[in-house]
């Protein structure tokens, strides 16, 4: 489904997202994305997934230490090693942000913001009829409800 990830992307490049849920800043949004790819790792998985330059272990460990704090992570411990994990859910953590900017930006309007998305993301045929079959599944479970 390459417009979910277009849509996923789109909504990640807006700067400003006000929720009342946990917001994570911007290293500590790269360190989950990382955990949410990996499932589990080590600190040094997590700075290998950094591009060059890296950023030093001392400034990762600060940001876990600080994350499983905030109950964004956890970790296991594995000898003198930390695995971490994601308790964050990438979907609830994803579905709250568009939910807060639904309400905050679009008036509470999930149809102001899909029309908003549609008009303003340069969508292919593929991803159009993607989007469209979606639509027709969701209103046809509607139907049925």
């Amino acid at each position: 489904m390459t417009w979910l990830l277009i849509f996923y992307y789109y909504i990640c490049s807006i700067k400003t997202i006000i929720v009342d849920i946990k917001q994570l800043n911007k290293s500590e949004l790269q360190i989950m994305k990382y955990l949410w790819l990996l499932e589990k790792g080590f600190m040094k998985d997590i700075v290998e997934k950094f591009p060059e330059p890296r950023p030093a272990y001392t400034t990762i460990s600060t940001l876990l230490k600080r994350m499983t704090d905030k109950q964004y992570i956890g970790f296991e411990r594995l000898g003198r090693d930390k695995q971490y994990f994601p308790i964050l859910k990438k979907n609830d953590y994803f579905t709250k942000q568009v939910n807060g900017m639904i309400q905050h930006f679009f008036n509470d309007s999930k149809a102001q913001f899909a029309s908003f998305f549609t008009k303003n993301a340069d969508l292919s045929m593929e991803e159009l009829q993607e989007l469209q079959e979606l639509l027709k599944q969701k209103i046809a479970n509607k139907k049925n409800t």
